[in-house]
């Protein structure tokens, strides 16, 4: 499928460090997924690895998440940084990082450890305690944990204040 572009060019954020920034700062992501034509919408902590332009982040092995993924793994998704409406002037403050990507299940138990290290260093601002205390032999079994390869990044800013 071709690219779209954006109509609104002063809005585009495409400076690579200003992206995975936005990122960085982020502790959720909302992800579209489509079966047999039928959407569904998740929101979803993550961990990111900027490397390989990766996100990874957990779901129940069994349930609505997991058979979407698996029946088509194509996603889409989008962070928000949500700076706020902006009395008076009919503005939204904000910034978006929109994404495509792969998404496939981790089965490797060290590629599973590492994803959900990824997510704890994410959100904790102290994440070794909670890396010992919350990701075990058990834990890892207990989990699917999901990997989204990014194809492709947008982002976009609302109107310059």
């Amino acid at each position: 499928m071709p690219p779209y572009h954006q109509r609104k060019t002063d809005q585009i954020i495409d400076d690579e460090a200003a992206i995975e920034a936005v990122i960085e700062r982020g502790q959720h992501m909302t992800l579209a997924m489509a079966r047999d034509g039928e959407p569904y919408l998740s929101t979803v902590n993550y961990g990111y690895d900027p490397d390989q332009r990766r996100f990874y982040f957990h779901c129940a092995l069994k349930g609505k998440k997991a058979d979407f993924l698996r029946a088509n793994g194509t996603v889409w998704g989008q962070i928000l940084e949500d700076r706020g409406y902006l009395p008076g002037r009919c503005l939204h403050n904000y910034v978006t990082v929109q994404f495509r990507g792969q998404a496939t299940f981790e089965e490797d138990a060290a590629g599973k450890r590492d994803a959900l290290h990824r997510m704890i260093d994410q959100l904790e601002p102290d994440p070794e305690p909670l890396k010992k205390r919350f990701v075990t032999d058990k834990s890892v079994r207990g989990v699917a944990v999901v990997r989204v390869d990014v194809e492709m990044f947008s982002a976009k800013r609302g109107k310059k204040t």
